[in-house]
Formats: C-alpha cells, structure tokens, sequence
C-alpha cells in the first residue's frame, strides 16, 4: 500500500493556524473528521491526547507525529498539516514544530496500514524530504513529495564474517506505529555515518521485523533496547545490554552507538536481572527504576481493588450488616457480593501487587516468591506495606540467587526456572516475611491505620488538602501516583477516607477546566472551548489527565489553580466524613460512597468552581 492511499488532499491542511500543542490537535483533528475518517471525533482526541500523556510526540528537528490506533476510527488515514510559524509542541529538542502528521490507525489495523505508517516514519528522518514539505505550495507537491520518497521495505540481511563492529539493537514504543522506526532509521542512519554495522529489529503494531537471529546476537559487541514497552529479553543474557527510552533511539542514537562500542552497560543475566561491569552505567536512576516496579505491581493490583472495592460498595447498599447470615437483615446476594469482592478479589490485592513487582525485578522466577510473600505479609497483617517489602524482597532475592548460581552448567539452565528460583525464592522470603518483616511492619500497619481512623477533624482537613494537591500537582506523573497509592494501599485496611478525597481531588482539574473554557469563553481559543467539552466527560470519569495538555501549554497559570480547586475538593471530603471504597469510576461510584452522596457530589463541584473562578482570573483575554 502507498503512504498517498492514507494521506490524500482532503486530509491536508498546509496552513495551520494555532501556535500550542492542543490547537494544531483540535485542527488535525477536524481535518480527520471533515474527510469522514473517524466515527467519534471526541473519542479519537481522546486517544490521541492519551497517547500525547505517555510522552510528546514531538520527536524533533521540527516535526510531530501525534498518533493513535483506536475503534473511534472509521478508515486509516494520515493528515498532514504546517505551520510556517512554529508551534510549542513540547518536542524533545525544545523546537517549536513545524510538520505535523497525524496518524489514525483502525483498531484492527492491517499489516499493509501499518507498514505504509512505518515507512512514512522513514521518510521524515530524511533531512532533504522535510526541507522540501516545509516549502510546498500545494496539495499535490505535498503527495508528489511523499510518493518520491515511498519505498518498500525490505528484510534485512547480515552477514557475520569479519566484523569487529557489529552491534544489534530493538525499538518499540506502546502503540507500535511511529516511533518504533523512527528510532530505527536514526540509529541505522548514524550507524552508517560512524562506519559501524547495525541489525535493528523492529516491535510494531504489525509484529516484529528484522528479527534478531541468535547468530547475530552472539556475534554483536553489545545490545540496544530503546523501548517503552516489554521486548524480549531472555535471548540477550549474556550480553552488554542499554535499556533507555525510544524517545532516546531517535534523539540520542551517537551516545548509544558509543556506548555500545565501549560496551558501556550491564550484562543481562538469566531471564531478568543485569549484572553492573566496572564500566557499566545503568540506563534509569534508582528512583526511576523502584518507581518502574512499583507501577508494574500497582497497576496489575488495581483491577482486583476496582472490582472488589466496588461489589463490597454494592453489598453494603443491601445494609451494612447484611452480608452476616446470623444479622437480621442477612441477605443472601449480599453475602455473595462480599465473598466474591471481600473475601477472594480484595485478599488478592496484596499478594498480587507483590508477585508484579518482583516480576518486573527479577522476571517470571521472582514470580511466585513474591505472590507468597504478599500472602505471608497479608495473613501476618503487614497489609499493603509488608505487601511491597515482599515484592522488593522477592525479587532482589531472586536477582542474587541467580548470581550465585551462576557456577551451574548451562545445561541446567531449566532446573533453575523450574525448580531452584521458586525453591530458594519462596522459603528465603517467607523466612524473612514471618521471622523478620510481619511483626513490626503489622504493628506500624495497625498504628497508621488507627491514627488515620482518628484523626480530628483538622487533621482530616490537612490530610485532605495535602492530597489533594499532590493529585493535581504532575497529573498522572510520579507524584499523582504516589498520592493515588497511598489511598488504594489504605483500603486493604479498611480506611476508606482518604481514597474519597483522592478521587475528589482527581476529577477536579478536567471538570475546572471544562467549566472555565464555557463560563471565561474569553481566555480561551476556540479550539480551547472545543476540548473543554470533552474535559467534563473525563473529568467525571476520573480522567485527570484531561487537563494535562492546557497545563502543558500555561503550567504557571493551570497548575496553581487546579492543585487549589484540587485541594479544596480533598479538605471537604474529608470535612464530610465521606470514605469510598472503589479506586475508580468518578461520578459514576459516587452512590456507592459510605457518608452523605450528595455532600460528596458538592465536594467535587465547589473545588471544580474554584479552579474554574481562578483560571477565569488568571489567565489572560485570547486574540482569536
């Protein structure tokens, strides 16, 4: 398929007026849409500005490629827009962008779609290609251009004999369209500049190309993985391994050929753990890399806590004691609802938070040890915290224990996996669990719960504001999550007011934005008040990264003033006395919350106003 058959005339706009991020969206957006391209026009935003949260899209050398593969898509299709101007686009080399190609990729995307995307990729890391689209004058230079450049890919062959450079790399990114190549070619294209030959495999929407042969990857000096997804990893044990971002392939590919020259990074052990050489520098910092297992263990515990938080919400509606066959208002479906979400979803939250975050330390061996040690923390009432103390045990224990099986035969490689890791990994941490962790962990447990559950009302109050604003201060970023785990870890022992004003807190930065784009229409651009509209939906779904790209385009005036709507939301909640035992669902749960609904509904709308009021006051009149 030629890249022309998904980008035609109608999907091109080569006047872009708007000059931040969120403008040239709503226009690339409408051009998708006025070419019947897409079935739900609001949807689609929504994808891409989600995909825009990951990381911007904003790759460079003044171009963006906003992205998304969603069922919000009628055909796939490409829209080309420029800017003579420039816009702030956030892009990775801190240029304002100029070439924008927005990518609309069907759910159920083909092969021959995805390939065309990829090469389309290829083409705008050529630098003559991009001088030439930055000065055409018509629809037709612009597919003329494309269609010159437009070539088929081919498989990649490599032959072994008498190299001393060789170097083999991966690139994949979430959504497996844009920059998975875009990486690619950048580091083939300095690979090739440098002298050094490189075999790049390539994990997109459309399956894994130029794959790595074992051949290849014994005969390399060192291994790139510029990746934002999970790749696999067990084939380079053995090997100097640099982890990094895609992002990275792309802007950074001499620093990582270098790197790879001089074998400048880990060996990668087994099936999960590297091992520092003297000149080994680890791609993430130790805060980045705890914080990397944590979310893997947080976000694979959140649909055992969504579930189960919200069916025990539904059996306390039949009554709070309902669920107790001896009470006299004992019903039988609430007793089931609370032995499916109390007694089975909700008693696997910590063991399973625990097996993922030794998982992602030590691989599929750190596994089981962990889910033991997460049962061990949550039967010796060490709760959520013996919960994560489990995990990093886990799995740190299970990295040594390959370490120092290191002296094994190769051939014994499956007695590790299959027998020796669980063995040694499940007794050396439930050892450590009952013996060391489970007493005073428990004990520190039980007091953090008490207090909270008794806390004065203007302790509460703090604790609430504190919240609050952490929720609204990075907006899906480190410090949202951490406010975010504090509160579902709270719910494993049964405190559930700080999760209500958590949650409160979350819907407030969508919901104030979208209140003040409709009532101070004048502070905003149209495109502004368009995507406004779509911030009520997801404000009330608990979507705070609705507001993420207007507080990218005015962080000194948003940020302040929702993290203040934010925090007013956490205090009265916690004022009202309002506990929720679901994570999720926004507006949607609030009849589920243990306290007054409707005090709860007021908590979300009075701290929405308030963040609506000082964006109103703070940000300044729009020249449309």
């Amino acid at each position: 398929m030629k890249i022309t058959e998904l980008l035609t005339k109608n999907t091109i706009n080569l006047n872009i007026k708007g000059t931040q991020k969120l403008d040239v969206v709503e226009e690339l957006v409408t051009v998708l849409d006025r070419a019947g391209k897409l079935t739900d026009k609001a949807e689609y935003k929504k994808a891409i500005l989600a995909r825009e949260a990951q990381s911007t899209t904003g790759i460079g050398d003044g171009i963006a490629i906003p992205h998304a593969k969603t069922k919000a898509v009628k055909q796939a299709a490409i829209a080309f827009g420029r800017s003579t101007e420039g816009v702030n686009y956030e892009s990775l080399d801190g240029q304002p962008a100029h070439l924008f190609f927005m990518i609309a990729a069907t759910e159920g995307a083909n092969n021959t779609h995805l390939e065309a995307l990829a090469r389309l990729s290829t083409i705008l890391m050529n630098p003559e290609a991009r001088q030439q689209l930055l000065e055409v004058k018509s629809e037709d230079e612009v597919l003329a251009i494309i269609n010159k450049y437009d070539q088929e890919d081919k498989e990649e062959t490599q032959s072994m004999a008498g190299k001393n450079q060789f170097i083999v790399a991966v690139t994949a990114c979430p959504t497996g369209i844009a920059h998975t190549y875009m990486a690619a070619d950048s580091l083939k294209a300095k690979a090739k500049e440098m002298g050094v030959d490189i075999k790049v495999e390539t994990n997109g929407s459309g399956g894994a190309k130029n794959v790595l042969t074992a051949e290849e990857i014994e005969n390399a000096v060192a291994v790139i993985v510029a990746a934002d997804k999970t790749v696999e990893m067990a084939r380079f044990n053995g090997k100097h391994v640099i982890e990094t971002a895609v992002a990275n392939g792309i802007r950074k590919p001499k620093e990582l050929i270098d790197r790879a020259l001089k074998q400048d990074a880990p060996i990668y052990q087994g099936n999960g753990s590297a091992a520092s050489n003297n000149s080994g520098k680890q791609g993430r910092g130790v805060g980045a890399t705890i914080y990397k297992h944590l979310m893997n263990g947080v976000s694979n515990m959140l649909p055992f806590v969504v579930g189960g938080g919200i069916l025990i919400a539904i059996c306390f509606m039949f009554g709070f004691n309902a669920f107790k066959p001896d009470d006299p208002t004992y019903n039988p479906i609430a007793e089931a609802l609370m032995t499916i979400g109390g007694g089975n979803a909700f008693a696997l939250m910590v063991p399973v938070l625990a097996g993922f975050i030794a998982m992602s330390i030590a691989d599929r061996p750190g596994f089981a040890a962990g889910m033991v040690g997460g049962m061990l923390a949550n039967a010796g009432g060490a709760g959520f915290l013996g919960g994560l103390i489990a995990g990093f045990l886990a799995g740190y224990l299970v990295v040594g224990l390959k370490k120092v099986l290191t002296f094994m035969p190769a051939s014994l490689e499956g007695i590790k996996t299959i027998l020796l890791y669980p063995l040694l990994g499940i007794a050396l941490t439930g050892f450590i669990m009952l013996f060391v962790v489970n007493k005073p962990v428990g004990a520190l447990n039980l007091a953090i719960s008490h207090w909270l559950s008794n806390l004065g009302t203007g302790n509460a109050v703090l604790l609430g504001i504190i919240l609050g604003a952490m929720m609204s201060f990075d907006m899906g970023g480190p410090i949202n999550k951490a406010a975010y785990v504090f509160g579902t870890g709270l719910l494993a022992n049964g405190v559930y007011e700080p999760m209500a004003a958590i949650m409160a807190a979350g819907m407030v930065p969508p919901l104030g934005i979208a209140i003040a784009t409709t009532v101070f229409k004048k502070k905003f651009s149209q495109q502004d008040r368009e995507a406004g509209k779509v911030n009520y939906i997801m404000g009330l779904s608990f979507i705070t990264e609705g507001a993420i790209p207007f507080a990218a385009a005015d962080p000194l005036r948003v940020i302040p003033s929702v993290m203040a709507g934010s925090a007013v939301a956490g205090a009265l909640t916690m004022m009202f006395h309002i506990g929720l035992r679901a994570p999720h669902g926004g507006v949607f749960v609030m009849p589920l919350v243990s306290g007054n609904w409707l005090l709860y509904l007021l908590s979300v709308v009075i701290g929405a106003v308030v963040s609506a009021v000082l964006l109103g006051i703070l940000k300044k009149p729009v020249t449309e």
